[in-house]
């Protein structure tokens, strides 16, 4: 009888716990869902109808798969459709504040520069997104950090202020130096000639970060880019599907491959560690490297560092090079949405943002506001940079491709003195053309990048 009893009682608490679960799931899945739809439709926003598990995900994966198929005819800054073909299907019916669906949680987009610059202010009530704890593995540090640990962690800001990135200038003017003298082997024979200047940017990238972090020990800093390449191709194909709690830790090759990558970068990033620490213990000279210095600088010194302090042979000042960069940057953001979580109910402009929602400030809208940016905020113009950001557009803030308040890129400064330094070399030894093989096409895969590549005609000056 006493087996009986305590076999009931198991069957009992096991039941209990299964219809726990069960509740649980049917809530994350259907009724909290619902719940939101109908908060969300009350206070004024339109969207998309929940649909049981997947929300909107089916259609955003094929819709972009079929987008992805054919080119944008000419050459027109209206990529929109291509890159986001969902959204821009919601966008025409609801206008561009709306809410879609990322599988059971409901995403808002905030489009009015005002109300991004509010969200990435708030701080407390609005953190980064932790939809799949993947990201905080493929992103960690500052990116993904809250609270006191980023806080922590954002102390190496000054590391990247005006008086440090100078002494970088040299790993970024050999890196340049490296690729040029590859294009002028191309155009060796002839003077001239084509060239896919897509895939050598991207490397010239990898090659300052590993350069400039890690000096000296520059090919281990490659090897870990290799595999930090390899890891996001893995990421980006365990992302794509439902995210289940605790699902990482069954080790399906997938999962098993990102470990064993995540395990050499730690491993190869420690050696590198411990012997910079070794030389430190035995009196080296700290090198002038993020890992031992850090960075951080401006123009000017850009322009001493590339040995030119007049105007490029083709007559481009620095000045008119940063007012190209800021206008492609905003017509063409590499990063064209931030994603946030709502912790707190919380207040934006008008709009009461339910708490379990999450949000997306989208680049795009922003950008070509023409109420901020003029009637001309689809057109490539340069020149209306020429007094700075604050005056290139009306009223308040609306240009974010580095995101905007505490949390504002940390290699904003880096990556601009990169471009600078590579456009200054680039221009001192060639001009050049667009292809007619260019195919417009850009796309996203984390950032907007071409689908195609990038084909130039080099001329060697």
């Amino acid at each position: 009888m006493e087996k009986m009893t305590a076999s009931s009682v198991l069957i009992s608490v096991v039941c209990v716990i299964v219809l726990t679960m069960l509740m649980k799931v049917v809530n994350w899945v259907w009724l909290k869902p619902k719940k939101m739809e109908k908060l969300l439709k009350q206070r004024g926003l339109s969207g998309t109808s929940y649909k049981f598990l997947f929300g909107d995900l089916k259609e955003f994966t094929s819709m972009r798969a079929e987008t992805l198929k054919t080119a944008i005819t000419g050459f027109s800054h209206d990529y929109f459709p291509r890159v986001e073909p969902l959204r821009h299907q919601i966008a025409s019916k609801f206008g561009n504040d709306y809410f879609f669906w990322f599988g059971p949680i409901p995403m808002i987009q905030i489009s009015k520069p005002e109300m991004i610059k509010e969200a990435l202010i708030k701080t407390d009530e609005i953190r980064k997104v932790k939809v799949n704890p993947i990201f905080d593995k493929l992103l960690p540090g500052v990116v993904s950090y809250e609270g006191e640990k980023w806080a922590k962690h954002r102390k190496i800001n000054p590391a990247f202020h005006v008086e440090k990135l100078k002494l970088m200038l040299p790993a970024f003017r050999d890196s340049c130096e490296e690729i040029i003298n590859k294009w002028e082997m191309v155009v060796a024979e002839r003077g001239s000639g084509e060239l896919d200047v897509y895939p050598d940017i991207v490397q010239l990238s990898a090659d300052v970060i590993s350069r400039a972090a890690f000096s000296s020990s520059y090919e281990e800093g490659q090897r870990i880019l290799e595999l930090l390449k390899e890891q996001t191709k893995v990421a980006l194909l365990i992302v794509k599907s439902v995210y289940f709690p605790g699902l990482r830790f069954i080790p399906t090759p997938r999962n098993r491959r990102f470990k064993k990558i995540e395990d050499q970068i730690r491993s190869l990033l420690r050696a590198i560690i411990n012997k910079r620490k070794e030389e430190i213990d035995a009196g080296v000279a700290v090198k002038a490297d993020l890992l031992g210095i850090l960075m951080g600088s401006n123009s000017k010194e850009i322009q001493q560092a590339a040995d030119n302090n007049k105007k490029q042979q083709d007559g481009m000042s620095l000045e008119e090079m940063t007012m190209i960069l800021y206008e492609v940057l905003r017509l063409y953001p590499p990063a064209m949405q931030m994603t946030r979580s709502i912790h707190k109910d919380t207040n934006l402009g008008s709009l009461l943002v339910p708490s379990g929602a999450m949000i997306t400030l989208y680049m795009h809208p922003a950008h070509r506001n023409q109420e901020v940016w003029g009637d001309d905020a689809e057109e490539f113009k340069p020149e209306r940079f020429a007094k700075g950001i604050a005056k290139a557009k009306k009223g308040n803030t609306s240009f974010f491709p580095f995101g905007w308040g505490p949390r504002i890129c940390i290699g904003e400064k880096f990556a601009m003195t990169e471009a600078k330094m590579a456009i200054s070399m680039i221009l001192q030894r060639f001009s050049f053309e667009l292809s007619p093989s260019y195919v417009h096409a850009p796309k996203i895969i984390m950032f907007l990048q071409p689908q195609h590549g990038a084909q130039i005609i080099l001329h060697k000056l």
